[in-house]
């Protein structure tokens, strides 16, 4: 990390839900602005995918992130490509979820060095099926959770890019616990300038792998909820945060 200089040292990006949402019946871009962060994903200019505040139990500000019924079609927050983990960690990427069902579709919540407006999770990050992941990103960490993985409700530590292999075992990557449809959890994860990732659920620390992730990659930060084949899928987010050390070299 460089000398630390005058100013803001510290990026922190941060959204409580708390702002207008995006209306299911509205036809959006595949880039809206939603606090610090872009609503994005593969499908969202559909008028039956948005991003709509809830009322009736949101009292903290809550969005309900909703995909089309449309197989991998996505919507989520994410960011653009601007984390080193050599020159900015320790970097933290900590949300607070809750699952509306967990029959249907796919969750990711990390890094990768993969950005687009059009974001999607199988065929570009990451995927679950049976007791298999599939690490298509050639870098990143985050916790997945996929419906057509065996164990469906857990959520999962996945990452690949770092010194160390990355696994394409479910079994091995299972936190051992699950979501729990209406129930909120909190996900937090750590990554050191090293590379190292620790995986926290509601404040426990589940996983660490040492160097996880490559030191020198860009990455960007997400939180993608994705439809499989006719299935709406929603996800429902009270807050995400972003946090790390400013590179002062650029």
């Amino acid at each position: 990390m460089a000398e630390v200089q005058s100013g803001p040292g510290k990026i922190r990006l941060f959204t409580d839900c708390s702002g207008a949402g995006v209306d299911l019946a509205s036809t959006i871009a595949p880039l809206v602005n939603h606090g610090d962060f872009h609503i994005c994903g593969q499908g969202i200019a559909e008028d039956d995918s948005g991003a709509p505040v809830l009322t009736s139990d949101g009292l903290n500000g809550v969005i309900q992130l909703t995909t089309t019924d449309e197989d991998i079609h996505c919507i989520g927050f994410q960011t653009g490509t601007m984390f080193d983990v050599g020159k900015m960690a320790p970097i933290v990427l900590e949300a607070r979820v809750r699952p509306a069902e967990i029959t249907t579709g796919e969750v990711f919540i990390g890094f990768s060095d993969v950005c687009t407006d059009l974001a999607i999770i199988e065929g570009a990050l990451f995927h679950g099926n049976t007791v298999t992941i599939t690490n298509t990103a050639s870098d990143g960490c985050g916790f997945l959770q996929s419906s057509e993985l065996t164990d469906a409700s857990d959520w999962h530590a996945v990452y690949n890019g770092g010194t160390a292999t990355a696994v394409t075992v479910s079994t091995s990557l299972d936190l051992d616990d699950p979501q729990v449809v209406g129930d909120w959890q909190i996900l937090r994860l750590e990554i050191d300038p090293n590379g190292t990732v620790r995986w926290y659920i509601d404040g426990v620390l589940k996983k660490t792998v040492e160097g996880a992730v490559s030191t020198s990659t860009d990455l960007c930060a997400h939180l993608l909820v994705e439809s499989k084949t006719t299935a709406v899928k929603t996800l429902d987010v009270d807050y995400f945060l972003v946090e790390a050390n400013r590179d002062w070299t650029v």
